[in-house]
């Protein structure tokens, strides 16, 4: 393609223009990145609130400070809701949602108006790379024909790409710099252009023989994941009726330096990647007469974990003569991840949905989480203090984060159940932990 060396010399010199749809998790620190490195930078989202907030330098996402917006934007990054500008940009990353729907089938809509939109506007030239998690064919199947409607041919007038986005919100190790970066062109020239703008952000770049690798990657590293906690979650139910502590165990297998590394048990699965992405792949699956059932099966555990754990609280209330309906039951953490303000798919969240249908007085805390829904009524986090633990007939903790005082959260409440083993070398009789 003739535009090639053009693109390839803006990109070089950092005269390219980025663009970058949806800013939220993904987009947002991403648009931050390229600005940084001394691009120009220009983010599109649907939801003019979020365009105005970076506009204004105010951070809406926890991994990404104010004082960080605004050493940016607006000299360097700009956003806007108009799709119409997506004429401007040089090189265009879809950083859009991939949730699932009522029926737990992918929902690709968000990526389908994503790629019309820019379709309308398609110049010759332009890069466009899709980083939303999805199911391997997604990029040639759905992006490209939508894209072609515009009249131009990729790999003759504009060049496509796949690269699997790898955020992990609350990591302070590891951000987008330091976690290589995946990707996979339509062809070589793809391919190489994409290889050439990641590696102004990120220092290791990975090329792949194809869109399909570089989008089986990405589900794969999630379904690992997913498939490897249903492992533990079902062990720690096990080791529940064996009388062993299965933090005991996983501490001890820890020991191994080779063919081992440790997941831990939980009130199940959360976030925007784990719960979702491995039924992208088991849905694609199905086109192919194959069955996944270890990512069904992973499924099936994971999901009845909150269950579970509902009934391990039932049990441990009951054996000090309590009932779980009209309990006063104090939650603490909702997040689906420690320090992290966010509740997409998070189990402690549906943890305390089921403690609250069985009848039992719900209050919670969660310096993230303002205010929660359950059933018909809005709670207010409440403050973490003696008072309100002494008075909970059972202080549950949901998601651990750093800044709870677990020896006086021990030393406070009449009965502690801990979801997430932070009560580890705290002897009391009033502990009650999953997996032991």
């Amino acid at each position: 393609m003739k535009n090639k060396p053009e693109l390839a010399q803006k990109l070089a010199d950092k005269t390219a223009v980025i663009g970058i749809i949806g800013l939220g998790y993904v987009g947002l620190p991403l648009a931050i990145a390229f600005a940084k490195s001394g691009y120009k930078v220009l983010g599109f989202d649907t939801q003019s609130k979020k365009a105005n907030l970076v506009n204004k330098g105010q951070s809406y996402i926890d991994d990404i400070s104010s004082k960080e917006l605004v050493a940016v934007s607006p000299k360097r990054l700009q956003a806007t809701a108009d799709m119409e500008r997506l004429n401007e940009p040089d090189v265009i990353c879809i950083c859009v949602p991939t949730p699932l729907s009522k029926s737990r089938e992918p929902d690709l809509s968000h990526v389908i108006h994503a790629s019309k939109d820019i379709a309308k506007c398609l110049q010759k030239g332009q890069l466009v790379i899709l980083e939303s998690t999805t199911y391997p064919g997604t990029t040639k199947e759905v992006v490209l024909p939508a894209l072609e409607k515009s009249g131009l041919k990729a790999g003759r007038d504009f060049y496509l790409a796949y690269s699997p986005e790898r955020v992990d919100p609350g990591n302070k190790k590891y951000g987008i710099k330091n976690t290589p970066k995946v990707v996979g062109g339509i062809e070589k020239a793809s391919t190489e252009l994409a290889v050439l703008l990641y590696s102004q952000v990120a220092d290791t770049v990975i090329p792949v023989s194809s869109m399909a690798v570089a989008e089986m990657t990405k589900i794969f590293e999630n379904t690992f994941r997913h498939v490897n906690i249903a492992l533990v979650n079902e062990i720690a139910q096990l080791c529940e009726k064996m009388g062993i502590s299965v933090w005991e165990v996983i501490d001890t297998a820890s020991t191994k330096p080779f063919g081992y590394m440790p997941f831990y048990p939980g009130p199940g699965v959360g976030g925007h990647c784990i719960p979702l992405d491995p039924s992208y792949l088991a849905s694609k699956a199905k086109e192919y007469d194959f069955s996944t059932r270890f990512i069904e099966l992973a499924g099936e555990i994971n999901t009845r974990m909150p269950h579970y754990v509902t009934s391990r609280i039932m049990e441990a209330l009951d054996s000090r003569g309590k009932a779980l309906k009209g309990a006063k039951v104090l939650v603490l953490g909702v997040a689906y991840k420690k320090d992290v303000a966010d509740t997409r798919e998070s189990p402690a969240l549906k943890l305390t949905q089921l403690l609250d249908a069985k009848g039992a007085i719900i209050k919670y805390n969660d310096p993230y989480i303002p205010s929660i829904t359950l059933g018909k009524n809005v709670l207010k986090s409440v403050e973490l203090n003696e008072e309100n633990m002494s008075r909970a007939d059972c202080t549950v903790i949901g998601t651990a984060h750093t800044s709870y005082n677990i020896n006086k959260i021990v030393k406070a409440s009449k009965l502690v159940f801990d979801c997430r083993g932070v009560t580890r070398g705290i002897s009391g009789n009033n502990i009650v932990r999953l997996g032991e």
